[in-house]
């Protein structure tokens, strides 16, 4: 009978040094400081070095000056890419003479395939404005990281090369001095609406081309 008291008392002891000790090390241990607050405009940096379909080496300073529509896709996209950048060249012709102030851009997730001469025959297809983009695979990686522009890779033996590439679908709207402004989804709104809402930027801004 006399062992088990001394064992309690045994087992209490070593649960206070236990006890004494964590409150130690939490005292000694600064605390973890708080989660960094984003915003999106923070989030997304108009930032890349990429090839442009003439051939000409372009950074996002280069079309300083133009509000710009920033799209992510690839050539060989079936669906999402096509439909819209035929909304993007909707847009323009909606702004009618104020589209000289816009430059739609096309960056490739896929430059393995998309080159320059197949960006060119791409992009000319849709809009006389529109800018194709492609580079090395780190360069764009960097560019759609700056945009916070999720892409992959997807294995697809149904597909040319044998695979496709899956990615988001925004349209990014840039000002002049290569600020993010606004974020849109293709089927969202008519092209008339994006338009009305980008003319209103124009003319709030006070921009000219």
């Amino acid at each position: 009978m006399r062992r088990i008291p001394r064992g309690l008392w045994a087992l209490t002891g070593i649960a206070a040094v236990g006890l004494g000790a964590a409150f130690l090390w939490q005292a000694q241990t600064p605390p973890a400081p708080p989660a960094p607050r984003v915003t999106g405009e923070a989030a997304i940096t108009n930032a890349y070095t990429l090839t442009d379909h003439t051939g000409r080496s372009v950074t996002a300073n280069s079309f300083d000056g133009q509000w710009q529509l920033v799209f992510f896709g690839f050539t060989h996209c079936p669906d999402i890419c096509p439909t819209t950048l035929a909304y993007m060249a909707r847009v323009m012709d909606e702004l009618g003479p104020n589209a000289a102030q816009v430059t739609p851009i096309f960056v490739t997730v896929d430059p393995a395939r998309d080159t320059r001469d197949v960006m060119a025959a791409y992009v000319e297809a849709f809009h006389p404005r529109m800018v194709g983009l492609t580079g090395t695979e780190a360069q764009v990686a960097e560019a759609a990281g700056n945009f916070r522009v999720w892409y992959e890779r997807a294995e697809d033996t149904t597909a040319p090369d044998g695979y496709t590439m899956a990615h988001s679908g925004h349209i990014y709207v840039m000002a002049p001095d290569g600020r993010f402004v606004d974020v849109w989804l293709e089927g969202d709104a008519p092209a008339g609406a994006f338009a009305a809402d980008l003319l209103n930027l124009i003319q709030t801004t006070g921009t000219s081309s």
